[in-house]
């Protein structure tokens, strides 16, 4: 019969020539690119033994590693399938998101609906978007009135009110009316197409962390070839029979395969860019998370992005005694008005059991106010100005009128019958999570400074409600980049956050460029990180993952070297001569494999980390005091 060592040969060859062939053709392209790599050290573990084996069996027979080399190429096969399953763990985000579109639209051509492929919307098809269906494609709506859940997109929690004239998203969720879209953007131009292509991108560049454990990686196979040859040798020299030697040389080239090393800083990346997509918040590249661990100063601009950018009432100061009666005459009046305090004024009005009233005779006075009558009562309101152009003393409330513009206050006094009747308190309004961020940013230890070219007391104002530490007020737009490199000079690691066109050059100036509310324009060049929503929250949330992929990052970088350096001695038979111990390569590939799973898993833990969350509505903003 045949010779046992010829029995295993036979064995060994499918899974030598066939399973294992991947090690030998990627070692072939490393070599061939003149690099050094984990398929390298595999190849040469299992070709060493397998190759040795032959010839001893050519040779007329002995001790011989058939098993232990398709044993060493089965483990390394099996840990990488077991990497793999959790590196698409790592990749759930992109995944999802692809989920997301749907896979048919129905578009009405020549007044008849039909059912096609998503695929083959074109712009300016007219789409048919019923209750609970999904939007096809990026559009603007043409008719009809609904809510659309835009959360699976851009992380908006509360359905967003969409009504003709409103851009919707594609993949987003249609809940309570019919609607027809007219498609503006298909295929790989929508904001879903461009937010993937975004994560895809981010998740395959490398952080200047990967670009060091690359290095390390190259030179770890060197050691492990170097080392392998070594302990070959001085096994041989100590008298070892070569069998043994080949065992312990071969056990050292597989443990210290770089494998976890190669894998420590990639996988966290890619689960804090997927953790951050289903946020909205966007990291356009691997070093932009790294730069966020690291950012200590966030500087926001004021307008737009912790404020609303439009003005509300904070005070009302009747003058007299029947106040509801008195407001309501002036209400009536900027009813008529198109002025964003107009505005404001009548919102702060339909929110209070306040009469309804008709005003005739309106007449705007350009840059002053407006004059009407209401219930055959003149009207006049405006600014002291045009108060006392009109005749009328204001002597009364002269003093509380400075107070609020003092405080960053817009006063509007309002007369009736020749008579100062009330003094109105506008402001712009800060944001409902805008305290929350801030708080958020504290707690992370960063410090937390706003940028504006208000004047002084209206930046005072927003920032003692908020509770900013620094205000940089009286800005011009052009020198903001500027204000920014001052802060960088005291050592400063700062983030800007701005709406990306107007303070682009801010953005570019700063360490991280955090482009807020940038909606569906997602492929905002100067930010490194991009916001879709207008949420202050949403940059707390940015610094966030930010520490925890770097954490992560350094613990899998500790445990690849850590596990190195204690398994290296025992796999050269340090302490064999003493207590006996000893690895088989089978325990090497094994516990090699090992190492890489735990670096992948313990990457996948980032999912669980805490992120921001927003206080309840009722305690989220403080009221400012309201005067009556």
């Amino acid at each position: 019969g045949l010779r046992d060592d010829v029995f295993m040969l036979i064995l060994s060859l499918p899974v030598i020539f066939y399973s294992a062939w991947i090690f030998f053709d990627g070692a072939y392209r490393a070599l061939r690119a003149k690099t050094l790599d984990m398929m390298v050290l595999v190849a040469v573990g299992v070709g060493a033994g397998w190759l040795y084996s032959l010839a001893v069996t050519l040779t007329g027979g002995g001790e011989v590693f058939y098993e232990a080399a398709t044993v060493l190429a089965t483990f390394v096969l099996l840990g990488h399938w077991v990497e793999m399953r959790a590196r698409g763990g790592a990749n759930d985000a992109i995944r999802t998101l692809l989920e997301l579109a749907p896979s048919q639209a129905v578009v009405i051509r020549d007044g008849q609906e039909v059912e096609i492929p998503t695929s083959e919307v074109v712009p300016g098809d007219l789409m048919l978007v019923r209750p609970g269906a999904k939007i096809p494609t990026d559009g603007v709506v043409e008719s009809g009135e609904s809510e659309v859940d835009e959360s699976m997109v851009t992380g908006e929690s509360m359905p967003v009110d969409k009504a003709p004239g409103s851009e919707v998203i594609g993949a987003t969720v249609n809940t309570v009316g019919t609607l027809r879209v007219t498609a503006t953007k298909v295929g790989s131009d929508t904001a879903l197409a461009q937010i993937v292509k975004l994560v895809q991108e981010a998740q395959n560049s490398k952080a200047p962390g990967q670009r060091l454990a690359d290095r390390a990686a190259f030179w770890l196979v060197l050691v492990a070839l170097i080392g392998g040859t070594l302990t070959f040798l001085v096994w041989l020299l100590a008298g070892a029979a070569i069998p043994m030697a080949i065992l312990f040389a071969i056990t050292v080239v597989v443990i210290t395969c770089p494998d976890a090393l190669g894998l420590a800083t990639p996988t966290a990346i890619m689960v804090g860019t997927g953790l951050g997509a289903k946020r909205g918040v966007l990291f356009k590249n691997a070093s932009g998370i790294e730069t966020a661990a690291h950012i200590d100063t966030v500087v926001f601009d004021k307008t737009g992005t912790l404020t609303k950018g439009e003005p509300e009432v904070t005070d009302y100061i009747p003058v007299g005694s029947d106040e509801l009666e008195t407001l309501s005459l002036a209400v009536a009046l900027e009813r008529e008005s198109e002025h964003p305090l107009a505005k404001a004024i009548v919102n702060y009005a339909d929110t209070r059991d306040i009469p309804r009233r008709t005003a005739t005779a309106f007449r705007n006075v350009t840059g002053q106010g407006a004059i009407a009558t209401v219930d055959g009562r003149q009207v006049v309101l405006g600014n002291p100005r045009l108060l006392t152009g009109e005749g009328i003393d204001i002597s009364g409330v002269q003093a509380a009128q400075q107070d609020l513009a003092g405080s960053g206050r817009t006063a509007i006094l309002f007369a009736v019958d020749g008579q100062v009747a009330g003094i109105i308190g506008l402001a712009d309004a800060p944001r409902d999570t805008a305290k929350t961020a801030i708080d958020a940013l504290h707690e992370q230890g960063v410090e937390v400074a706003m940028l504006t070219g208000d004047n002084k007391p209206t930046a005072d104002r927003i920032a003692a409600l908020l509770g900013i530490d620094t205000v940089i007020a009286d800005v011009l737009p052009e020198d903001k980049s500027a204000k920014v490199a001052e802060l960088q000079k005291t050592g400063k690691k700062v983030a800007m956050v701005g709406d990306g066109v107007n303070d682009a050059p801010a953005l570019a100036q700063a360490d991280l460029g955090i482009a807020i509310g940038a909606g569906t324009d997602v492929a905002i060049e100067t930010a490194d990180v991009v916001l879709m929503r207008s949420d202050p929250l949403d940059v707390a949330i940015a610094l966030k993952i930010g520490k925890g992929t770097l954490r992560k990052m350094r613990q899998n970088l500790g445990w690849a070297i850590g596990y190195n350096a204690a398994a290296l001695p025992i796999a050269a038979g340090v302490f064999y001569p003493a207590f006996g111990i000893m690895l088989s390569p089978e325990i090497a590939a094994l516990s090699m494999s090992g190492s890489s799973v735990i670096v992948a898993v313990n990457a996948l833990l980032l999912k669980r980390l805490r992120l921001p969350a927003q206080a309840p509505a009722a305690t989220t903003m403080q009221k400012e005091p309201e005067h009556a």
